[in-house]
């Protein structure tokens, strides 16, 4: 009660922006069946338009591969949130990927996280579409995506997540 009464609860939702422009997609429309039969979370996919990875949210990086190809994000709500540069992306050994943060790093929605060589990524990996997925979705309640289309680096919301 006291909590409630003075602020001191903690946010148990969360709001997603979109990491990258592009166009955004389904989950099961993910060429790869770990992501699109959502064995690894709920979430939904982006297909690039531009080599740019920014924070969806404000948070803890608390995992950077380091092949650069995929980012682990925390939230104080405690949303747990994978970004998936392209498929297959894990062989290339970290060509063409520029990382701007590491572990432990505190992020605000819209900081840069990794840029990536675009062509490059349509070269050797097997898609560029990025998917976006909730790791920890034993813990959600619900999860939303509420854009389509375009949506904006930094700027589109993109998904809500409700947490027990």
């Amino acid at each position: 009660m006291f909590k409630k009464l003075f602020g001191k609860e903690k946010k148990k939702e969360d709001t997603l922006i979109a990491p990258l422009t592009g166009k955004i997609v389904s989950l099961e429309e993910v060429p790869d069946p770990v992501f699109a039969q959502k064995m690894m979370g709920d979430g939904f996919a982006i297909e690039p338009a531009e080599g740019d990875v920014v924070s969806p949210v404000d948070g803890e990086v608390v995992q950077l591969f380091h092949t650069k190809h995929a980012i682990g994000l925390k939230t104080e709500a405690g949303t747990e949130i994978l970004i998936h540069i392209g498929l297959e992306t894990v062989a290339m050994e970290g060509e063409g990927f520029q990382a701007y943060i590491k572990q432990g790093d505190h992020v605000k929605v819209g900081d840069p996280l990794v840029s990536f060589d675009l062509d490059l990524v349509k070269q050797k990996a097997k898609s560029t579409i990025t998917p976006v997925v909730i790791t920890n979705s034993e813990v959600v309640t619900s999860f939303d995506v509420i854009a389509s289309g375009n949506v904006a680096k930094g700027k589109t919301e993109s998904a809500t997540v409700v947490l027990k």
